[in-house]
C-alpha cells in the first residue's frame, strides 16, 4: 500500500538523520474506503492525488504548530505492507491511516515539496488555519489557496539536498 506521510522540513531532516519515519505510531494518508467515498471517484490516480492532498493539508497543520519550521509542505510517499496501516474511520479525516511504528526511510518512493514561490501562500494558509477551523470563511479561503501550489516531485536520492546535507 502506498501511504503519504506529512512532514515539515525539520521532520524530513530528522528522518534523514535517523533513517526512519516516525518514532512510534503516526498518521499518514492512503486510498481507503472512506477516501473513495469522500472523493467519489474510481480512478486510482485521482484517488492517490487526493490522498497526497490530504497529507499536504496535514503537513500544513504541522507547520501551523511549528512556527520556526520553514514554510514548505513536505509529503513522503512510502510503500508499506497492507497490514502495516490501519484505517481510522473518522469521517472528518478521509484517507487517514495509522502506522504502528517506524518505517525505514529506504521504503520511500518519492518526496513532494512546495516550491520556493509557494512560501508566501503556505505561510498565509498556516497562519489562517486556526481561524478556518473555527468556521471563518475568509480564513478557509486562504487555507484552500495553498492547494493552488502543486507540490514538486523529488527522488529519494535528493533528500540530502532538500535538508541541506547535499554534496
Amino acid at each position: 500500500m502506498r501511504v503519504y506521510v506529512p512532514l515539515t522540513l525539520p521532520g524530513l531532516a530528522e528522518a534523514y538523520k535517523t533513517g526512519e519515519l516516525g518514532a512510534g505510531a503516526f498518521a499518514a494518508y492512503a486510498v481507503t474506503p472512506g477516501l473513495r467515498e469522500w472523493y467519489a471517484s474510481d480512478d486510482i490516480e485521482e484517488l492517490e492525488y487526493a490522498a497526497l492532498g490530504r497529507a499536504a493539508l496535514a503537513s500544513l497543520r504541522l507547520l501551523a504548530a511549528e512556527p520556526e519550521a520553514p514554510r514548505r509542505r513536505i509529503v513522503i510517499a512510502v510503500d508499506v505492507p497492507d497490514r502495516a496501516a490501519s484505517a481510522d474511520h473518522d469521517p472528518a479525516e478521509p484517507g487517514e491511516v495509522r502506522l504502528a511504528g517506524p518505517v525505514p526511510l529506504g521504503k520511500a518512493a518519492s518526496v513532494h515539496v512546495d516550491a520556493a514561490d509557494a512560501q508566501a501562500g503556505v505561510t498565509a494558509a498556516a497562519d489562517a488555519l486556526p481561524a478556518a477551523d473555527r468556521g471563518d470563511g475568509d480564513a478557509q479561503s486562504v487555507v484552500d489557496g495553498a492547494e493552488d501550489h502543486e507540490l514538486l516531485w523529488f527522488a529519494t536520492q535528493e533528500i540530502p539536498n532538500l535538508v541541506g546535507h547535499g554534496g
